[in-house]
């Protein structure tokens, strides 16, 4: 029986070519821009962790605290009304205490890389131009267990910090703002108003024009001695092994050491919600597209039930039961959305193919990109299910309709 049901469904569809034409295409586009932004979605995601994973700290621990101490009085007297005169606060230099020791800590922990940092502001000059900088000061054995920087070096290495204690790496950008080349000699001032003359013994290149142009890398003492900050440190920055772990280990150091230990989920969490909101507003507008093409489905097939009630009568009085007619018409809506899918997915395919080869620059940036796509199985099979899905309910109603008219009443010319 079911050969000949499927034949009956084809032979309805084809009764209305254009409509059900229609309705097909809908299904088609739904499901290649389904396939299309999806991937574009995932792709810019999984893009922007995989840069934010790599390219910055997976903790960093500062010299701030996330509950601040209460003073020794208002400790003794946590219910009273306290009011101090006459009394300097006492001036501290800033700064992580006893970071040697942290950094032991955390470096016994499986699967964790930990370096200290110093980083200040000061003014680079250069044949009477000034221009501020982010200096960081590091021990370039420690920092490149932490950073990718050394990934883009154009001139020289991070281990050239060494061999010359007074030599600074700064961006291709910062060069050519002040035309510097490397081995050149440049004075730099801190915070403590001290100067310093440091020789150009490397040169970067990230694409992030912020960074090749603000940024500068020096040995960590002689930042130290440029801010009057000795033996201190104001962050400690860690890798881990698997970046997943970075927020069980953040909290960890935080309680532990009692400094504001930051992980990079954290950091980024108004940017992933950002995301997550983005995601959930595209699928939406997608899946509205599907929706529309179910609605035409409906249409059709609604209209088919009206137009062929004779032939169901018919049908009825020679043996077909209400179950096989409510299949011929749900077959309907199964033929469309598998074709769709047939169509579909290819055209998705064929559009992610597309959009992943268009190259163009970030803002910020002066690199040429590919869009991010990204794409996995579960993706096609979402899209075709739910195209299939979709259709079958469009045609529930009108398949259920017609298996409740009644042969007498449609002969008689009843309703």
């Amino acid at each position: 029986m079911t050969p000949l049901l499927v034949s009956v469904a084809m032979r309805h569809l084809l009764a209305r070519k254009r409509q059900s034409l229609v309705s097909l295409m809908g299904i088609v586009l739904g499901v290649g821009f389904f396939l299309a932004i999806s991937a574009m979605m995932q792709g810019s995601e999984a893009d922007f962790i995989r840069r934010l994973v790599d390219n910055s700290p997976h903790i960093t621990l500062q010299d701030t605290y996330r509950n601040p101490t209460a003073q020794p009085v208002a400790q003794a007297y946590p219910n009273a009304v306290i009011a101090i005169r006459r009394v300097k606060p006492e001036t501290e230099t800033r700064g992580i205490r006893g970071y040697a020791r942290i950094l032991d800590a955390i470096r016994a922990r499986p699967g964790l890389r930990a370096s200290a940092v110093l980083t200040g502001q000061a003014l680079i000059n250069f044949a009477g131009r000034d221009v501020a900088v982010t200096l960081n000061g590091i021990v370039p054995s420690e920092y490149t267990g932490v950073s990718t920087i050394e990934n883009y070096m154009v001139a020289g290495t991070l281990e050239d910090l060494n061999s010359n204690q007074d030599g600074i790496i700064i961006g291709d950008q910062l060069a050519h703002d002040l035309s510097l080349e490397r081995n050149e000699n440049i004075s730099v001032t801190g915070t403590a108003n001290q100067t310093r003359t440091f020789k150009i013994v490397g040169l970067f290149h990230t694409g992030r024009l912020n960074v090749d142009s603000s940024q500068a890398f020096v040995q960590r003492k002689r930042v130290q001695a440029l801010m009057d900050r000795a033996n201190r440190v104001n962050s400690i920055i860690v890798k881990a092994n698997d970046p997943y772990v970075a927020r069980d280990e953040a909290a960890r150091i935080e309680q532990r050491f009692g400094y504001k230990s930051v992980s990079w989920q954290e950091a980024s969490e108004d940017i992933m919600n950002t995301l997550m909101i983005r995601n959930i507003i595209m699928y939406t507008v997608v899946s509205a597209v599907l929706i529309v093409a179910a609605f035409g489905i409906y249409n059709v097939i609604s209209t088919v039930v009206l137009e062929k009630r004779r032939d169901v009568a018919i049908l009825k009085s020679i043996g077909f039961r209400a179950r096989d007619i409510e299949w011929i018409f749900l077959l309907q809506g199964v033929i469309l959305g598998t074709l769709g899918n047939l169509m579909g997915l290819p055209l998705g395919s064929l559009m992610m193919a597309s959009l992943g080869g268009l190259e163009f620059k970030l803002p910020g940036s002066s690199d040429v990109v590919r869009l991010p796509i990204d794409w996995s199985w579960q993706q096609f099979a979402i899209a075709g299910g739910f195209a299939l899905f979709a259709a079958v309910l469009a045609a529930f109603l009108p398949a259920r309709k017609a298996a409740r008219l009644r042969p007498v009443d449609i002969l008689r010319g009843g309703t």
